[in-house]
């Protein structure tokens, strides 16, 4: 791993807060979630069956599109001192091979007493529409230095 994830503290945490990053989606990417995942429907594994589908060709998996939410609140909002706590998910649009995606994630409500922010999650392609949006609830832990 190269990347290090932030630090944020309840504290250095603002409403508004805003956090975003991309990723292109590649076969690789859908042959690793199906391995994981055990999702092997041909809709996003077979191109021949996906071509005659109306989606003409294979949608990636839209539970690996929500995955980079997990990215998005493990290593960058709030960072190490995160525990998810619930995501809301509203699958919009399919999302294909060699789409940009920029998932986004932006902080709408933080409660001191229960050390919990929301973050509005959203991942757009490459034209600017939303494949997947929710709301990430998710305690800002203290144990950690």
């Amino acid at each position: 791993m190269t990347e290090q994830p932030t630090s944020y503290k309840l504290d250095d945490i603002e409403v508004g807060q805003k956090v975003k990053f991309t990723v292109t989606m590649d076969e690789s990417m859908l042959d690793g979630f199906a391995k994981i995942s055990g999702d092997y429907n041909p809709l996003h594994m077979d191109q021949v069956y996906a071509a005659k589908t109306s989606f003409g060709k294979r949608v990636c998996h839209g539970m690996l599109l929500a995955s980079f939410f997990s990215r998005l609140v493990g290593m960058h909002l709030p960072g190490q001192n995160a525990l998810y706590f619930s995501q809301t998910l509203n699958f919009q649009l399919p999302c294909f091979m060699g789409d940009i995606v920029t998932i986004e994630g932006q902080v709408t409500d933080k409660s001191v007493s229960t050390k919990i922010i929301t973050i509005k999650t959203s991942a757009y392609n490459q034209l600017g529409k939303c494949l997947v949006d929710g709301l990430a609830k998710v305690i800002v832990r203290e144990d950690s230095e």
